[in-house]
């Protein structure tokens, strides 16, 4: 979070790039005018020279900035989503404690998972949660959530019977299969220790973090978390950030206060910086620390630098080893390389993910990262503080150098007002271009009594990518024009999944102290999609980090197995292809993380796939289709 003490505007850079922009096009469209001038004169003296008559010339009218806009920009469908929490049975409430001391955990909120714990293709819900205050009377029932999806019966709350009804001060999710037993697990990231559920057989989990060695010291701050193959040995490593060191003294010791509000909840500028945890897994269950890779220290002063509150992990220089991306808010962004599986070499400044246009760290907050515009280019999305545009770091055809084009994609000006937490790319209409979203919410609940502009509750923002070709690549659905999508909320978590079985891709966001939207869409696009799920087959190794490349219509998308994403959130672990209007499929390919590829026969789309780990066989031969 940024310090909001002052927010008076001054000339921004990206507001004089706009007008260098402008003045630069009025510029090549008046040159281009009269190049065609010329031409026509040239024309008309050159035929004048020869005996025959000349045939009278057309003239070409020249089309003006705005008439381009006119021609390339597409409209976006129309769309709808409904919240669906109540018809569904979603009854949680999130508990952050607050009682007056505004402290700071108590506005961060905490995050979504959506998977599928029991194994029966459906996409179940996890919600984490917080709690009273120790020093407080406690709230009965604060605990942990697990929905399970009964298809069309809706959602049943199986928390204490798969023993997930957990108190704890919770913030962030991770969900994987760490053991390899064909089980997907939760890890719980939180205000003290944190805690690792291991799935049995789909019925149950049992708390493993002590055993595991992952729980972490009590009185850290822990946040985002991912699992990942960092050293390619075919079992999942463990990332996990920490935001600040903070306690209820250092929270009452700083005593950040806003005129006309009094004591505020105070920007992590305020309170020290942290080192994040680092697990490689041994295989049998266990992890060993080596949180000495992901250390960071600020130069200046030799104490630790990070703020961790979300992190991706990507293969950003192509070396087939997954490095990571960490957004800190009020320092400076983090990539973490890989070096081949014995450490990690920061390396965010060298490669444009560090700092906003002006050299500047953000108040950074949710992340996501895609293969971008069916072109090569690999986009970093990072929500950011109010009056704060979102980044959008984009390396062209995986170049590795990455440069902030917020404002070229038309992301920019639009965000700047929002405070933005969980966000992420999605192809929400189906037609195989990925779309942007992020939820918003201020921190602070009078917000607009000292900032007019500003609000506690802001609504949540879609994006249509209309496309390269258009004057602006994505374009900003109008608040009301999307149903309840545009309702304001105190936005945090948010995650994306096809909850209903239809085969296109429903929202969660969840609120910080209030009940979570569940957004079903409700597009009728007609467009066709596939939906790609990959097993771990035979050989038992999670396909985390696989790379799926479709290719339908002579365009080909690309999609990475890797549900971390958003703030303090996972997606379901389904990779969902829009189509379009193409209803044939040319080519699918899935690159399995230890470097074999498989050619997948599709016979038919507008369903899922269901496509195992190749263990020595053809590949073909273990894909099979499930209709949902």
């Amino acid at each position: 979070m940024q310090e909001n003490k002052e927010q008076k505007l001054p000339a921004e850079p990206d507001l004089m790039e706009q007008d260098d922009a402008i003045i630069g096009r009025v510029f090549r469209w008046s040159l281009l005018v009269m190049i065609g001038l010329a031409v026509v004169v040239l024309i008309v003296l050159f035929s004048g020279r020869g005996e025959e008559r000349p045939e009278p010339v057309a003239e070409a009218r020249l089309a003006g900035p705005e008439q381009l806009s006119e021609t390339r920009d597409r409209s976006p469908p129309q769309v709808h989503f409904s919240d669906m929490a109540d018809d569904w049975g979603i009854d949680f409430v999130h508990e952050n404690g607050a009682y007056g001391e505004r402290l700071l955990p108590e506005t961060m909120g905490s995050g979504v998972a959506i998977f599928d714990y029991d194994g029966d293709g459906d996409q179940d819900l996890f919600f984490v949660n917080g709690k009273s205050w120790p020093w407080r009377e406690q709230t009965a029932g604060a605990t942990q959530r697990l929905y399970r999806n009964d298809g069309d019966r809706g959602f049943t709350d199986v928390s204490a019977a798969t023993g997930v009804n957990l108190e704890l001060y919770g913030m962030g999710v991770a969900t994987a299969d760490f053991d390899n037993d064909g089980w997907t697990d939760i890890f719980i990231t939180a205000v003290g220790a944190n805690r690792l559920l291991r799935n049995i057989g789909g019925d149950h989990f049992v708390e493993v973090s002590a055993a595991a060695g992952v729980a972490g010291d009590d009185d850290a701050w822990s946040t985002a978390a991912v699992f990942f193959d960092a050293d390619n040995d075919g079992d999942l490593d463990l990332f996990v950030a920490n935001y600040v060191e903070w306690s209820r003294d250092i929270d009452l010791e700083v005593d950040y206060r806003l005129t006309g509000i009094g004591r505020a909840f105070g920007p992590p500028a305020n309170y020290a910086g942290t080192q994040a945890y680092f697990y490689l897994n041994n295989g049998d269950g266990s992890f060993t620390d080596k949180s000495e890779w992901v250390q960071v220290f600020n130069p200046a002063t030799g104490e630790a630098m990070g703020k961790g509150l979300a992190v991706v992990p990507i293969d950003l220089n192509h070396d087939g080893w997954l490095d990571l991306v960490v957004a800190n808010d009020t320092v400076r962004n983090f990539a973490f390389e890989n070096l081949a599986g014995h450490g990690f070499r920061e390396t965010g400044s060298d490669l444009g993910l560090a700092f906003d246009n002006a050299g500047h760290a953000t108040g950074a907050m949710g992340m996501d990262t895609v293969a971008h515009g069916n072109n090569g280019d690999v986009v970093v999305a990072i929500g950011n503080f109010a009056n704060e545009m979102t980044s959008f770091y984009v390396a062209q055809e995986g170049s590795g150098l990455f440069s902030d084009q917020a404002i070229l994609v038309g992301i920019g000006p639009v965000s700047r007002q929002a405070l933005s937490f969980g966000l992420f790319f999605l192809d929400y209409d189906l037609d195989g271009r990925l779309d942007f979203f992020q939820t918003n919410g201020h921190v602070e609940p009078e917000i607009n009594t000292v900032q007019p502009s500003q609000n506690y509750r802001q609504a949540s923002q879609l994006f249509w990518q209309c496309g390269q070709d258009c004057q602006r690549q994505y374009i900003p659905i109008a608040v009301g024009q999307a149903g309840d999508l545009g309702i304001p909320l105190v936005g945090r978590g948010a995650a994306y999944g096809d909850l209903d079985g239809d085969g296109d891709l429903d929202i969660v966001i969840t609120q910080s102290g209030g009940r979570p939207v569940i957004l079903r869409n409700d597009q009728r696009t007609g467009h066709h999609w596939l939906r790609v799920r990959l097993d771990q087959g035979a050989l038992g190794r999670s396909p985390v980090g696989a790379i799926v490349t479709l290719t339908s219509g002579g365009v080909t998308q690309q999609r990475t197995l890797n549900p971390t994403r958003s703030y303090l959130s996972q997606m379901e672990p389904v990779l969902t292809f829009g189509l379009g209007e193409n209803s044939v499929v040319e080519r699918l390919r899935v690159l399995w993380p230890d470097g074999r590829a498989a050619e997948i026969p599709v016979p038919a789309v507008d369903r899922e796939m269901r496509v195992a780990w190749p263990d020595g066989n053809d590949a073909a031969e273990s894909a099979k289709e499930t209709n949902e």
